[in-house]
């Protein structure tokens, strides 16, 4: 059984849906990120990167399970306006075509015969039925703890930055129980432009007053890798819901299937014992991590 099918039962009946939600078999045939005018930093390693200053997270996707939660709610408010002659969105259309986009970039692509102010309505409510699954069904990414710990052992600053809504993200960061955890929190809606481009990022660097030279990013999107390449910095893809060839091909540096990963704990610990200088107290606290994954 896939990762992907195994995770149905994190996502059971719902009632607040009007039909039991199917969980996507994502494809892996989905169509590749194409190139774009950002710089894509896909050659640089983590190692390259230490001494590590600060790490930078996603939220949506990259901290929690929530992209089956905005696939139920677009295909079920879609299909009750008639979006594709009344035909429900599949999760190939969901991934190519609304993960990771800012709402009001979704407003031209969804709805691009509404009045803007009209789309964006639709958007509002839509986010609301999100927040609504999300209350009940919402799950961390596995190992998040782990990550989230090494990273307080060894006092590196870290943000938030994401696309989503400050009602979303404030929701999702409470359910995770991550307020104390992030120094600063990163919305989109409060820079000139969204991910894909790299403003958010570029926000976030100079709230932590770090070096985009020594900070990385854990991102589950197209829009999102492209977006910490565009700001100087390697991503790291979680591939929990998109395709590995897609996070690849957008830029990303490496790709996992979640923080417990083994391939993002020996890139960690080769940055630790090559070139992050470091106490002899944290590097036991961090070797003992290794050993309770």
């Amino acid at each position: 059984m896939s990762a992907l099918a195994a995770s149905l039962h994190l996502f059971p009946y719902n009632p607040i849906l009007r039909t039991k939600p199917i969980l996507p078999t994502f494809s892996t045939t989905i169509t590749s990120a194409s190139a774009s005018s950002y710089p894509i930093n896909s050659n640089a390693s983590l190692s390259s990167i230490a001494p590590l200053e600060a790490i930078l997270f996603d939220i949506d996707g990259t901290l929690c399970d929530s992209d089956p939660l905005h696939y139920y709610a677009f295909r079920d408010m879609l299909q009750e306006i008639g979006f594709n002659d009344g035909s429900p969105i599949d999760e190939e259309f969901f991934i190519n075509n609304i993960s990771g986009k800012h709402n009001e970039e979704l407003c031209s692509v969804l709805l691009p015969d509404w009045d803007f102010e009209k789309a964006m309505k639709f958007m509002v409510d839509k986010e609301a039925l999100f927040r609504r699954l999300a209350a009940e069904q919402l799950e961390p990414i596995s190992g998040l703890n782990n990550v989230c710990k090494w990273v307080e052992d060894l006092g590196l600053k870290r943000a938030a930055v994401t696309n989503a809504p400050r009602s979303n993200a404030e929701l999702l960061i409470s359910m995770l129980k991550l307020e104390d955890f992030f120094e600063v929190i990163v919305l989109a809606e409060e820079c000139a432009r969204p991910k894909p481009f790299p403003d958010p990022y570029l926000k976030a660097l100079n709230a932590l007053k770090v070096s985009p030279n020594h900070t990385f990013v854990f991102e589950d999107s197209v829009s999102g890798i492209k977006a910490a390449n565009g700001a100087g910095m390697p991503a790291v893809g979680m591939a929990t819901r998109n395709p590995e060839q897609m996070l690849l091909d957008a830029g990303a540096s490496l790709v996992i299937q979640d923080y417990n990963d083994p391939k993002l704990w020996e890139n960690l610990q080769e940055m630790v014992q090559q070139k992050l200088p470091i106490s002899s107290n944290i590097r036991l606290s961090f070797m003992l991590s290794l050993k309770h994954l």
